[in-house]
Protein backbone atom coordinates (compact mmCIF):
# COMPACT_ATOMS: atom_id res chain seq x y z
CA UNK A 1 0.00 0.00 0.00
CA UNK A 2 2.69 2.43 0.86
CA UNK A 3 4.48 2.17 -2.99
CA UNK A 4 0.86 3.39 -4.11
CA UNK A 5 0.22 6.16 -1.26
CA UNK A 6 2.04 8.47 -3.88
CA UNK A 7 -0.51 7.30 -7.00
CA UNK A 8 -3.51 7.85 -4.99
CA UNK A 9 -2.32 11.52 -3.38
CA UNK A 10 -1.43 11.98 -7.32
CA UNK A 11 -5.05 10.61 -8.90
CA UNK A 12 -6.89 12.94 -6.11
CA UNK A 13 -5.58 15.57 -7.04
CA UNK A 14 -6.36 15.56 -10.75
CA UNK A 15 -9.78 14.47 -9.44
CA UNK A 16 -9.60 17.56 -6.64
CA UNK A 17 -8.81 20.09 -9.18
CA UNK A 18 -10.86 19.10 -12.74
CA UNK A 19 -13.78 17.61 -10.69
CA UNK A 20 -14.70 20.74 -9.03
CA UNK A 21 -14.18 22.90 -12.60
CA UNK A 22 -16.41 19.88 -14.02
CA UNK A 23 -18.93 20.60 -11.64
CA UNK A 24 -18.69 24.39 -11.75
CA UNK A 25 -20.15 23.85 -16.19
CA UNK A 26 -16.30 23.61 -17.29
CA UNK A 27 -15.88 21.87 -20.84
CA UNK A 28 -13.50 18.80 -21.09
CA UNK A 29 -12.38 20.82 -24.67
CA UNK A 30 -11.87 24.17 -23.34
CA UNK A 31 -9.42 22.58 -20.41
CA UNK A 32 -7.38 20.71 -22.62
CA UNK A 33 -6.59 22.99 -25.63
CA UNK A 34 -3.64 21.93 -27.70
CA UNK A 35 -1.48 24.98 -28.28
CA UNK A 36 -1.33 26.11 -24.54
CA UNK A 37 -0.69 22.31 -23.32
CA UNK A 38 2.21 22.21 -25.94
CA UNK A 39 3.13 25.17 -25.32
CA UNK A 40 3.79 24.28 -20.85
CA UNK A 41 5.21 20.93 -21.21
CA UNK A 42 7.67 21.08 -24.63
CA UNK A 43 8.88 24.17 -23.26
CA UNK A 44 9.49 22.63 -20.04
CA UNK A 45 11.13 19.87 -21.43
CA UNK A 46 13.37 21.85 -23.70
CA UNK A 47 14.68 24.07 -20.72
CA UNK A 48 15.40 20.92 -19.40
CA UNK A 49 17.32 19.73 -22.36
CA UNK A 50 19.69 22.70 -22.15
CA UNK A 51 19.81 23.07 -18.71
CA UNK A 52 20.70 19.33 -18.47
CA UNK A 53 21.51 17.62 -21.58
CA UNK A 54 19.50 15.51 -23.78
CA UNK A 55 20.86 12.14 -21.66
CA UNK A 56 19.41 13.35 -18.37
CA UNK A 57 16.36 14.20 -19.99
CA UNK A 58 15.99 10.80 -21.62
CA UNK A 59 16.28 9.39 -17.68
CA UNK A 60 13.05 11.68 -16.73
CA UNK A 61 10.63 8.20 -17.30
CA UNK A 62 13.02 6.13 -14.88
CA UNK A 63 13.02 9.07 -12.15
CA UNK A 64 9.22 9.46 -11.90
CA UNK A 65 9.07 5.57 -12.20
CA UNK A 66 11.62 5.73 -8.97
CA UNK A 67 9.54 8.28 -7.03
CA UNK A 68 6.47 6.70 -7.36
CA UNK A 69 7.54 3.20 -6.94
CA UNK A 70 10.42 3.74 -4.55
CA UNK A 71 12.43 0.81 -3.58
CA UNK A 72 12.04 -0.27 0.25
CA UNK A 73 14.24 -0.78 2.31
CA UNK A 74 13.99 -3.31 5.68
CA UNK A 75 16.25 -2.17 8.04
CA UNK A 76 14.51 -3.92 10.55
CA UNK A 77 15.34 -7.34 8.88
CA UNK A 78 18.79 -6.38 8.06
CA UNK A 79 19.24 -5.94 12.13
CA UNK A 80 18.14 -8.67 12.83
CA UNK A 81 20.85 -10.52 9.92
CA UNK A 82 23.68 -8.42 11.55
CA UNK A 83 23.04 -9.85 14.98
CA UNK A 84 22.88 -13.50 13.92
CA UNK A 85 26.21 -12.94 11.74
CA UNK A 86 27.47 -11.04 15.31
CA UNK A 87 26.83 -14.46 17.03
CA UNK A 88 28.22 -16.75 14.50
CA UNK A 89 31.26 -14.49 13.93
CA UNK A 90 31.93 -14.32 17.71
CA UNK A 91 31.74 -18.29 17.51
CA UNK A 92 33.29 -19.24 14.22
CA UNK A 93 35.01 -16.33 12.75
CA UNK A 94 34.03 -13.55 11.17
CA UNK A 95 35.34 -15.63 7.83
CA UNK A 96 32.07 -17.90 8.97
CA UNK A 97 29.83 -14.95 7.90
CA UNK A 98 30.96 -14.80 3.93
CA UNK A 99 28.55 -17.90 2.93
CA UNK A 100 25.61 -16.22 4.23
CA UNK A 101 25.88 -12.26 2.64
CA UNK A 102 23.46 -13.71 -0.25
CA UNK A 103 20.97 -13.15 2.66
CA UNK A 104 21.36 -9.30 2.51
CA UNK A 105 20.22 -7.78 -0.48
CA UNK A 106 21.56 -4.25 -0.82
CA UNK A 107 24.71 -4.29 -2.63
CA UNK A 108 26.45 -1.62 -0.51
CA UNK A 109 26.04 -3.89 2.74
CA UNK A 110 27.39 -6.66 1.22
CA UNK A 111 30.25 -5.00 0.16
CA UNK A 112 31.24 -3.43 3.12
CA UNK A 113 30.90 -6.92 5.41
CA UNK A 114 33.53 -8.44 2.44
CA UNK A 115 36.13 -5.75 2.83
CA UNK A 116 35.78 -6.67 6.67
CA UNK A 117 36.47 -10.02 5.79
CA UNK A 118 39.44 -9.59 3.89
CA UNK A 119 40.67 -7.33 7.02
CA UNK A 120 40.88 -4.06 6.42
CA UNK A 121 40.52 -1.78 9.11
CA UNK A 122 37.50 0.23 10.26
CA UNK A 123 39.07 3.67 8.84
CA UNK A 124 39.65 2.00 5.69
CA UNK A 125 35.97 0.75 5.54
CA UNK A 126 34.61 4.03 6.66
CA UNK A 127 37.08 6.21 4.13
CA UNK A 128 35.32 3.89 1.46
CA UNK A 129 31.72 3.98 2.42
CA UNK A 130 31.84 8.18 3.20
CA UNK A 131 32.91 7.94 -0.48
CA UNK A 132 30.61 5.95 -2.02
CA UNK A 133 27.61 8.21 0.37
CA UNK A 134 29.31 11.13 -1.25
CA UNK A 135 28.92 10.20 -4.68
CA UNK A 136 25.31 8.96 -3.97
CA UNK A 137 24.41 12.22 -2.76
CA UNK A 138 25.73 13.77 -5.41
CA UNK A 139 23.74 11.70 -8.01
CA UNK A 140 20.74 11.90 -6.42
CA UNK A 141 20.99 15.71 -5.97
CA UNK A 142 21.35 16.21 -9.61
CA UNK A 143 18.28 14.00 -10.22
CA UNK A 144 16.59 15.89 -7.63
CA UNK A 145 17.23 19.04 -9.52
CA UNK A 146 15.83 18.27 -12.37
CA UNK A 147 12.28 18.35 -11.38
CA UNK A 148 12.30 21.42 -9.02
CA UNK A 149 13.56 22.93 -11.89
CA UNK A 150 10.94 22.22 -14.11
CA UNK A 151 8.41 23.06 -10.97
CA UNK A 152 10.09 26.60 -11.80
CA UNK A 153 9.74 26.10 -15.50
CA UNK A 154 6.61 25.34 -15.74
CA UNK A 155 4.38 28.25 -14.23
CA UNK A 156 7.54 30.69 -16.28
CA UNK A 157 6.22 28.29 -19.53
CA UNK A 158 2.82 28.71 -18.59
CA UNK A 159 3.08 32.87 -18.34
CA UNK A 160 4.59 32.53 -21.57
CA UNK A 161 1.55 30.91 -23.13
CA UNK A 162 -0.39 33.55 -21.58
CA UNK A 163 1.15 36.32 -22.59
CA UNK A 164 1.19 34.82 -26.02
CA UNK A 165 -2.64 34.71 -25.74
CA UNK A 166 -3.12 38.30 -25.19
CA UNK A 167 -0.96 39.37 -27.73
CA UNK A 168 -2.88 37.32 -30.50
CA UNK A 169 -6.45 38.58 -28.66
CA UNK A 170 -4.81 42.15 -29.28
CA UNK A 171 -3.90 41.65 -32.59
CA UNK A 172 -7.14 40.67 -33.58
CA UNK A 173 -9.07 43.20 -31.82
CA UNK A 174 -12.03 44.46 -33.66
CA UNK A 175 -12.38 40.97 -35.28
CA UNK A 176 -14.11 37.53 -34.94
CA UNK A 177 -15.68 37.53 -31.30
CA UNK A 178 -15.41 33.62 -31.36
CA UNK A 179 -11.47 33.78 -32.22
CA UNK A 180 -11.01 36.52 -29.97
CA UNK A 181 -12.61 34.35 -26.91
CA UNK A 182 -10.46 31.24 -28.14
CA UNK A 183 -7.58 33.18 -27.75
CA UNK A 184 -8.41 34.29 -24.00
CA UNK A 185 -8.96 30.82 -22.94
CA UNK A 186 -5.79 29.90 -24.49
CA UNK A 187 -4.21 32.29 -22.51
CA UNK A 188 -5.78 31.56 -18.84
CA UNK A 189 -5.56 27.67 -20.07
CA UNK A 190 -1.67 27.74 -20.36
CA UNK A 191 -1.39 29.51 -16.85
CA UNK A 192 -3.73 26.34 -15.44
CA UNK A 193 -1.00 24.01 -17.14
CA UNK A 194 2.03 25.83 -15.84
CA UNK A 195 1.01 25.85 -12.25
CA UNK A 196 -0.92 22.45 -11.99
CA UNK A 197 2.25 20.66 -13.35
CA UNK A 198 4.39 22.46 -11.08
CA UNK A 199 2.89 21.54 -8.05
CA UNK A 200 0.91 18.16 -8.67
CA UNK A 201 3.58 17.13 -10.97
CA UNK A 202 7.37 18.25 -11.03
CA UNK A 203 7.73 19.74 -7.34
CA UNK A 204 6.11 16.60 -5.57
CA UNK A 205 8.17 14.64 -7.66
CA UNK A 206 11.45 16.08 -6.57
CA UNK A 207 10.22 15.65 -2.85
CA UNK A 208 9.44 12.21 -3.31
CA UNK A 209 12.65 11.64 -4.50
CA UNK A 210 14.02 13.50 -1.61
CA UNK A 211 12.32 10.89 0.62
CA UNK A 212 14.06 7.87 -1.35
CA UNK A 213 17.62 9.89 -1.12
CA UNK A 214 16.97 10.06 2.85
CA UNK A 215 15.81 6.36 3.21
CA UNK A 216 19.00 4.79 0.79
CA UNK A 217 21.22 6.76 2.97
CA UNK A 218 19.20 5.25 6.30
CA UNK A 219 19.72 2.11 4.81
CA UNK A 220 23.75 2.72 4.26
CA UNK A 221 24.70 4.38 7.74
CA UNK A 222 22.73 1.63 9.67
CA UNK A 223 25.14 -0.78 7.57
CA UNK A 224 28.34 1.04 8.21
CA UNK A 225 27.46 0.87 11.57
CA UNK A 226 26.73 -2.67 11.50
CA UNK A 227 29.78 -4.01 9.93
CA UNK A 228 32.03 -2.01 12.26
CA UNK A 229 30.48 -3.27 15.24
CA UNK A 230 30.84 -6.78 13.72
CA UNK A 231 34.17 -6.14 12.93
CA UNK A 232 35.01 -4.78 16.25
CA UNK A 233 33.60 -7.64 18.12
CA UNK A 234 30.50 -6.35 19.71
CA UNK A 235 28.04 -8.28 21.52
CA UNK A 236 24.98 -9.06 19.74
CA UNK A 237 22.48 -7.46 22.31
CA UNK A 238 25.10 -4.01 22.05
CA UNK A 239 25.30 -4.64 18.48
CA UNK A 240 21.14 -4.39 18.12
CA UNK A 241 20.54 -1.65 20.81
CA UNK A 242 22.87 0.25 18.74
CA UNK A 243 21.10 -0.33 15.24
CA UNK A 244 18.06 -0.41 16.42
CA UNK A 245 18.60 3.11 18.12
CA UNK A 246 19.07 4.53 14.37
CA UNK A 247 15.23 3.71 13.67
CA UNK A 248 12.54 5.63 14.19
CA UNK A 249 10.66 5.48 17.31
CA UNK A 250 7.74 3.73 16.09
CA UNK A 251 9.85 1.05 14.73
CA UNK A 252 12.59 0.64 17.73
CA UNK A 253 9.68 0.08 20.00
CA UNK A 254 8.04 -2.51 17.67
CA UNK A 255 11.41 -4.11 18.00
CA UNK A 256 12.55 -4.33 21.25
CA UNK A 257 8.83 -5.06 22.40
Amino acid sequence: MRKFGSVNGLVIGFLAIFGAYFLEGGSLKALFLIPPIIIVFGGTFAAVIIGFGFDKFMRIGSLIKMAYFPKQYNLGGLIEIFVEFSNRSRKEGLLSVEKELGRIEYFFCQKLIRNAIDGNDPDSILYLAEIEMKSMQERHYSNIQIFSKMGGYAPTMGILGTVMGLIMTLANAGGDPNHLIKNIATAFIATLWGVLSANLIWLPISDKLKKCHQEEKNMMELSLQGVLALQSGEIPTMMRARLVSMLPQKEQERMMS
